[in-house]
């Protein structure tokens, strides 16, 4: 319709229905509503087409590294090396298919969502209630709401009861809102427009008459689904870093096997061998074993994270978890406990702390006054003074309960009454013998015009009636007289005190509830809003809040000693973000001062143009009142600072975030079926230690993968050196192609993929974020490389010609060669279990794995040498223990060499970081 731009929420009832030609005694006709469906389309989400599966299969195989692969299998096939040829396809199989799937896992992210705009829906038309698809509704339906349903189509509300809507999954707020029918401004920001319902949210309390406004794809929820297709899918650290190794290695390989055939053909070989010596460098030089590293070490990550209580739903996320530099987290249920606490009670003129978290009935109210701290439980001789009052008022006046679920307590009803009840118990009251010893004659329910909720009960024989009251504290502070004393006598109001009391609870980001009662004549068991109108007592005030997490606090902690940013994006109240943000230690030296604004809201990010909100973004802490598309420009905005971006989030509103974030973190348990899909990871547990944990091990991840290339490519290197040498000096191949793929695919999974098992190094969060734009090979790295590279150039080549000089075959000497590398490649991968340190620091038997792939390798190297099978595959000889003796001798002094290069590298940083100093 022309009207889906309209700010419903600025428009009175009768503006609405006559824009929407809607009727409130009868409805639209079937015959109006077939006509306008007919027109705009069904209330459903339009699934948004991708890129078809097969184009999304070819896609995975468009990588530099895949093309060396292909090209291996190409060559190996034409040698008829066939098993060889069948292990590289078959890698590179494995690899697309893995990529696939994790794609169209992705995809169904847009699928769940449209599946949360299905439900019936109770509607008039024709002048009748009727119970219809809710497909079928069009703008200008009259629809009617009732606890527990699911609110159809988006609605402005035309009548409404006690109406509540729990908007967490759209909005980000915390707890049920409470609805009215009364225009708003229009620039009235979304999760304050308190006069509509929204598609997908759901009605806890009361009941409502409203309009459809707008349906499908022009409702929120719909605009929330074009954010998720437009979001983009980022290629994560790792493959931007091995597309650009991988690049990088094509141009070299094809440039030295330019250089050594046109060396040989100026020395006179025939274009024939110089073709085989191209594809003995090219196949040297291909590291065959990389991608089934990559993806066993990052399935290995897989496992360990999950330990941790974090599922992976795409491999790469393991280690974009460890190059994350800013963490973007919801509050509720992640930052926080998700169980609103009673922490301060103020009664009688006296202030209280209220000890434990949650709902569970443990802790302790402790009195707080000039001289001294005491406990001050509300014990049966104790029922007359103000605390017990006020707590007794939190249980009577109130329709929750508290239940025992396992080792958990959970509240059944509303989150406010459950933390009245259980700081109750924690000042002593019994919950259900005072319950049943003053039962309840009356109710007057909370209605959001008048802001309190009231109950009438018999307090026994020979006491009069009491109405006891709770509610906002404007509403119930303007009907009090008087107050309660600390000794529960009454006192003049002083209400100066208690609005400074409201003022000092509400600075915490405390919600305050008012506590009030009266006197009814003997005999009442009915009770309206003039009862209560004026005359009443006052008790005390309660203030709530959902607390954070200890665990939590801790793990920010080691967030930002691993230099980490956390930031809070929230759909909660600014004063509420702001409040737990200080008590997590999240704020910086400038926000804690006052020199920058202390919480960006909605409003505030809408002001503010891209180049703008980068800064915002980059020296900000805490975004309240977020929208979904705020969120997303705001994980944007820190992606074009160069920062790498983990975004928590649990409901529908954080789905498109989660997928433009360069990992999307979703809640197991609080999560919405769409962030889930929309995420990479998912949290069991919905507890920022795990992200942390999670961090932890996506560091250690990227640290063992760079273990295994620093490991791999030397071989690669060498292999590439000795078959140069023997081109430029005129000699016999000292390796041939089908002994270098022999090298190459047995010891990269009898070696190398043993680093994958390497556990994390002590220190790993106490380094800041790798710098996303510093590639995976640093030039120490590189000069490491080459090092080894000579190293096994010499070993082998060396070697191979002082074999032939003492009388040995070809074939023995091309063994010796070839055990050269195998050996020298077990001594450096101690080495490489740290690139820092020595092994002996770490523990030698710290990686049992090592040595099991050390021995295995032992056991094949034995087995090529004096197996004949192995020898008529291979062209390898038997060789004599003399032999072996000067194979492992070159080995060890390859070790010693590396450890001494580490260890002068180390000096040499630690004397430059003191000169800095």
């Amino acid at each position: 319709m022309k009207e889906s731009n309209t700010a419903w929420h600025s428009l009175s009832t009768n503006e609405t229905l006559s824009r929407l030609h809607g009727n409130l005694q009868s409805g639209l006709s079937s015959e109006e509503a077939a006509a306008l469906q007919q027109k705009i389309g069904p209330n459903k989400l339009t699934a948004h087409v991708g890129k078809p599966a097969w184009l999304r299969l070819l896609f995975q195989f468009h990588q530099p590294l895949i093309y060396i692969l292909l090209g291996a299998t190409v060559i190996t096939a034409l040698l008829k090396e066939w098993v060889d040829s069948g292990v590289i396809l078959g890698v590179v199989i494995v690899n697309g298919l893995i990529g696939y799937i994790q794609e169209a896992k992705a995809e169904n992210a847009l699928k769940t969502l449209a599946d949360t705009m299905v439900s019936a829906a109770t509607v008039l038309r024709d002048g009748e209630k009727l119970r219809i698809e809710s497909s079928a509704l069009v703008p200008g339906d009259i629809v009617y709401l009732q606890a527990g349903d699911k609110v159809p189509a988006d609605l402005r509300i035309l009548e409404c009861k006690d109406l509540q809507i729990d908007e967490s999954s759209l909005t980000g707020e915390s707890v049920a809102v409470e609805k009215g029918t009364r225009p708003l401004a229009e620039n009235t920001m979304l999760a304050e427009r308190s006069n509509m319902a929204y598609a997908s949210s759901m009605v806890t309390f009361g009941r409502a008459t409203g309009i459809v406004t707008a349906t499908g794809n022009r409702t929120e929820v719909g605009r929330i689904s074009d954010l998720i297709s437009s979001a983009q899918d980022l290629a994560t650290p790792l493959t931007k870093k091995i597309s650009h190794f991988s690049r990088i290695l094509l141009y070299a390989i094809l440039l030295l096997s330019g250089i050594t055939v046109a060396v040989g053909l100026m020395r006179g070989q025939t274009p024939f061998d110089m073709f085989m010596a191209a594809v003995a460098l090219a196949v040297g030089a291909i590291p065959e074993g990389l991608p089934a590293a990559v993806t066993i070490t990052l399935a290995i990550g897989v496992a360990r994270m999950a330990k941790r209580r974090a599922i992976i739903r795409k491999l790469p996320a393991v280690e974009t978890l460890g190059s994350t530099t800013v963490i973007c987290s919801d509050k509720t249920g992640t930052l926080t406990e998700n169980q609103m606490t009673v922490q301060v009670i103020r009664s009688g003129g006296v202030h209280y702390e209220v000890s434990g978290a949650g709902y569970a009935p443990l802790g302790r109210i402790v009195r707080i006054d000039e001289t001294e701290k005491k406990t001050a439980g509300a014990r049966e001789a104790d029922l007359a003074t103000a605390l017990a009052a006020c707590l007794r008022a939190g249980v009577l006046c109130n329709d929750s309960r508290l239940v025992k679920e396992g080792d958990t307590w959970q509240v059944q009803g509303n989150p406010t009454e459950g933390a009245l009840l259980a700081a109750a118990a924690k000042g002593g009251l019994d919950i259900e013998k005072t319950r049943k010893q003053f039962p309840r004659l009356d109710t007057i329910p909370f209605e959001s015009q008048h802001q309190y909720m009231a109950t009438l009960h018999d307090m026994g024989a020979d006491v009069l009636p009491l109405v006891y009251v709770k509610g906002a504290v404007e509403q119930i502070l303007m009907k009090c007289a008087v107050m309660l004393d600390d000794q529960g006598n009454t006192a003049p109001l002083d209400t100066s005190l208690i609005l400074q009391d409201v003022e000092e609870m509400a600075s915490g980001g405390l919600r305050v509830l008012a506590f009030a009662r009266r006197e009814m004549p003997s005999g009442t068991s009915r009770i309206d809003h003039g009862d209560i109108a004026d005359n009443l007592c006052f008790l005390g005030l309660q203030g709530m809040i959902d607390p954070p997490r200890a665990e939590a606090v801790a793990a920010v902690k080691v967030c930002h000693l691993a230099g980490i940013k956390v930031k809070m994006i929230t759909g909660d109240h600014p004063a509420t973000a702001w409040a737990i943000a200080a008590r997590i230690g999240l704020l910086g030296d400038g926000e804690k001062n006052g020199s920058l604004k202390r919480v960006l809201t909605g409003r505030d990010l809408q002001q503010l143009n891209d180049v703008e909100l980068v800064a915002a973004a980059r020296e900000s802490t805490v975004f309240a009142r977020a929208t979904p598309e705020q969120k997303i420009r705001l994980v944007r905005a820190l992606q074009e600072d160069g920062q790498v971006v983990a975004m928590t989030g649990d409901g529908v509103n954080d789905a498109p975030a989660l997928k433009q974030a360069d990992i999307g973190v979703a809640m197991g348990i609080t999560g919405t079926d769409v962030s889930k899909e929309a995420a990479d990871m998912v949290l069991t547990d919905d507890n920022f230690s795990s992200i942390e944990a999670a961090i932890e091990e996506g560091r250690g991840v990227f640290d063992n993968l760079t273990k295994f290339i620093v490991w791999t490519l030397p071989t690669n290197l060498g292999e590439g050196l000795v078959i140069m040498a023997a081109i430029f000096f005129g000699v016999t191949l000292p390796i041939l192609p089908v002994q270098i793929l022999w090298i190459n695919m047995t010891t990269a999974g009898f070696l190398g993929l043993m680093l994958a098992f390497e556990p994390k190094e002590p220190g790993i969060m106490l380094r800041p974020p790798r710098d996303p734009e510093i590639p995976i090979l640093t030039s120490e790295l590189i000069i490491r490389i080459f090092l080894v590279g000579i190293l096994l150039l010499v070993g082998a080549f060396g070697l191979f010609k002082w074999e032939l000089g003492q009388g040995a075959t070809l074939d023995q000497a091309r063994t010796v060669a070839v055990n050269v590398f195998v050996i020298m490649e077990l001594f450096y991968l101690f080495n490489c279990r740290s690139l820092k340190k020595s092994v002996l620091t770490l523990g030698l038997f710290s990686n049992i794995w090592v040595f099991a792939g050390a021995g295995a390798m032992l056991i094949l190297q034995l087995l090529y040498t004096y197996l004949p099978l192995m020898n008529r595959l291979f062209q390898s000889a038997a060789i004599g223990l003399d032999s072996w003796i000067r194979i492992v001798s070159a080995g060890f002094i390859s070790y010693l060499i590396v450890e001494m290069e580490k260890k002068i590298r180390t000096m040499t940083e630690r004397s430059g970081s003191m000169k800095r100093e």
